[in-house]
């Protein structure tokens, strides 16, 4: 019907188990607090703390086709979920008792079959080595917080149908500011996937010839069909996971299955509820860090602890054209490129997320242009390429990324030329999964 557009908004709650109705679109629900043992008696100084600290919800508007609704169900009273009092804050305690965390995870162990068991066995001996250490403290931390805990208070999500067009849905994405969506899927009643920055990085890659040919792929396929065509035999089932999984959990399955979005989907609803980044997570355990003892590693450089990557690093001038950087970025397998001049000093740097800005401008049929007229096309917001030194500790690094709210520091010296990459990645994994301490003392027993 002329006129009508291809999607409809809907504004849905975070809170696990509940669904808006679609007579009240609006509706806004509740969401549980950080249920930190610590301040469990200084509730007015939690709620304040996280509501200054908090970022406003960072996903834009769920869209999805009128033939997509969700199928809400009632929710269920989940002993998991603490309760909130009358000030919003949970006095229920999260922390774990060793007996109990053992049971689970022999119980978890059990039910996993296959792949997944051995997983589960990765996890249990990462998760024993720091169990009594100082440098386990983050990983307990993390271990004793659900999914939930992250989610914003009301959040808003960006869902499509596969049967939307390409062209429609980064053009949504660019609207609401989001990078990525999880893919529905009506014939299976089910999420199926994720759009993201890279499929329109593989689209372009794939198929531009040269400004004097429009991109068909692009202007007239649908999402299915160009997942039918890119991922063709090797459809995979949707990396998620539950709310009530833990952050440890999370982390895991982030840097395991080397994605940068965790999509936190209701087993009960099957709503999408949000979306897990790196980024929000290190932000949530940075928030606490000063109630927490500090482990040794903190204090030590990056040259010490041997984080980051530092040999082979990726990179382009301000005169590569796109069409060029995008063939890194896909060969590559990167997020990120920093831009470096003639002299070898890093300039600027061409992100996956500046690639969008080519939708946003329409300007996607002329990849020949260079990074530096692409990157005119910039959000004004943009302060320059974050660095940080080899010689830096570990705990001044984790301040500033989470401060200047980026993916990467670009790891120069003192002629600011390019030396290495540190992610969120890298922080995660030092910080969580395999404690720089606890990595350098099994090092020095060997």
């Amino acid at each position: 019907m002329p006129g009508v557009p291809p999607y409809q908004i809907h504004r849905f709650p975070s809170q696990p188990g509940l669904s808006s109705s679609p007579s009240t679109p609006t509706q806004v629900a509740k969401q549980h607090t950080f249920p930190l043992e610590s301040y469990k008696h200084e509730p007015e100084r939690l709620e304040n703390r996280i509501d200054a600290s908090s970022s406003p919800p960072d996903t834009g508007q769920r869209f999805s086709p009128s033939s997509f609704q969700s199928a809400a169900r009632p929710p269920s009273a989940s002993p998991t979920h603490p309760s909130p009092s009358k000030s919003g804050v949970s006095k229920a305690s999260l922390k774990p008792i060793a007996c109990d965390v053992f049971v689970r995870k022999l119980a978890a162990l059990a039910a996993a079959p296959g792949p997944a068991e051995a997983g589960m066995l990765e996890k249990f001996e990462l998760e024993e080595e720091a169990e009594d250490s100082e440098s386990g403290v983050y990983m307990r931390f993390m271990r004793s917080h659900k999914c939930y805990d992250i989610v914003p208070t009301s959040s808003k999500l960006v869902v499509f149908d596969t049967t939307l067009q390409v062209k429609k849905a980064f053009f949504a994405l660019v609207a609401n500011g989001v990078r990525a969506a999880p893919l529905w899927e009506s014939k299976k009643q089910s999420f199926v996937g994720m759009l993201t920055i890279t499929d329109f990085i593989n689209i372009l890659h794939r198929y531009y010839k040269s400004p004097m040919v429009q991109i068909y792929e692009l202007e007239e396929h649908k999402i299915e069909t160009w997942r039918e065509l890119y991922l063709q035999e090797t459809f995979k089932p949707l990396v998620n996971i539950s709310p009530d999984a833990s952050l440890f959990d999370a982390v895991h399955s982030l840097i395991k299955n080397k994605i940068h979005r965790l999509p936190v989907i209701d087993p009960i609803s099957g709503n999408a509820l949000y979306i897990l980044t790196h980024k929000r997570i290190l932000k949530f355990l940075q928030l606490f860090m000063s109630d927490m003892p500090k482990p040794a590693f903190m204090k030590q450089n990056l040259d010490a602890l041997g984080i980051g990557t530092y040999h082979n690093i990726a990179f382009i001038h301000p005169d590569t054209p796109i069409i060029k950087a995008l063939n890194v970025f896909v060969e590559r397998r990167v997020s990120a490129l920093p831009v470096v001049d003639e002299s070898g000093k890093v300039v600027d740097i061409y992100s996956k997320f500046d690639v969008i800005n080519l939708a946003a401008e329409k300007t996607y049929n002329n990849l020949d242009i260079t990074v530096t007229q692409a990157l005119q096309h910039r959000s004004q917001y943009f302060e320059g390429v974050v660095k940080c030194s080899k010689l830096e500790i570990l705990e001044t690094i984790v301040d500033r990324i989470v401060r200047a709210e980026v993916h990467r520091l670009v790891v120069v010296n003192e002629a600011d030329s390019i030396v290495g990459i540190i992610s969120l990645s890298d922080i995660l994994q030092a910080l969580i999964l395999t404690p720089a301490g606890a990595k350098q003392k099994q090092t020095e027993a060997e």
